[in-house]
């Protein structure tokens, strides 16, 4: 039996990256998982099925306040409940690089709708569910870099800034509810779009390895035991954290 057999999770942003890795591996715990995406989510669905599991896609976009109602809807129709929301949608392996003075304003409103606005309105949908049953977990996918203050990134930093203090707040509200909110916060993570990525301005991936304690590049496999963890009943008591996933390059 899986840790987390019975239980319905919904992934944002899971047709591809991250979210992907997350999707397969509640799935392979035991979890019927919706893969919440923008982009089609439909092959990740499918690998899932295939290896045994359940999985529907749900195009969302997170931004959207009726989008996510019929995420969470959808979820609930066809699997019966909702018990693990994963907030990981977010505006950053295409994002460039810039200083703060070339920072576009109309993309600054956008990333501040996809990786602020996002969490809010999917827990908002999320949670009328987890209420009914006094039981939820909600892990919010922020960034270890709001520790770091790196340069060249401002806006994308300020969003996952944002999410690390919603968390905070979500989890002193919702916890009467038995909803329990925490976040991962990971370092540079080798995913696809960080792979196809040339405007660095910081070095890149590999100048990253020599301020890890863990000397490696990072890869999305290394945060599934975090946000396994958070997702099962192995943390029940453990509400309003962060959890650094980064090779020890911050220590918090």
């Amino acid at each position: 039996m899986g840790r987390l057999d019975r239980r319905v999770a919904v992934v944002t942003g899971a047709a591809q990256g991250i979210g992907a890795t997350f999707a397969h591996a509640l799935a392979a715990e035991g979890a019927a998982v919706v893969i919440a995406d923008i982009d089609d989510g439909g092959p990740v669905a499918r690998a899932i099925k295939a290896a045994g599991g359940r999985a529907i896609a749900v195009r969302t976009d997170v931004a959207d306040e009726q989008s996510c109602h019929d995420m969470a809807e959808t979820a609930l129709n066809t699997f019966g409940t909702l018990d693990i929301l994963i907030n990981n949608a977010a505006i950053f392996g295409k994002l460039d690089r810039v200083r703060i003075e070339e920072i576009d304003l109309a993309l600054w409103d956008r990333i501040m709708a996809v990786n602020v606005r996002g969490p809010f309105l999917c827990t908002r949908a999320a949670i009328a569910p987890m209420r009914r049953q006094k039981y939820g977990k909600i892990v919010n996918i922020c960034t270890a870099r709001v520790f770091a203050g790196g340069p060249f990134f401002l806006h994308y930093d300020a969003s996952k800034g944002a999410v690390l203090a919603m968390t905070r707040s979500m989890a002193r509200e919702l916890g009467d509810d038995g909803i329990s909110v925490n976040a991962i916060a990971p370092g540079s993570t080798m995913s696809e779009n960080i792979k196809a990525r040339t405007n660095w301005m910081d070095g890149g991936p590999a100048a990253k390895i020599g301020a890890r304690a863990l000397k490696r590049l990072q890869e999305p496999e290394d945060l599934v035991g975090a946000m396994l963890f958070l997702s099962s009943r192995d943390s029940d008591f453990m509400t309003g954290q962060t959890m650094v996933v980064d090779g020890g390059a911050s220590m918090w």
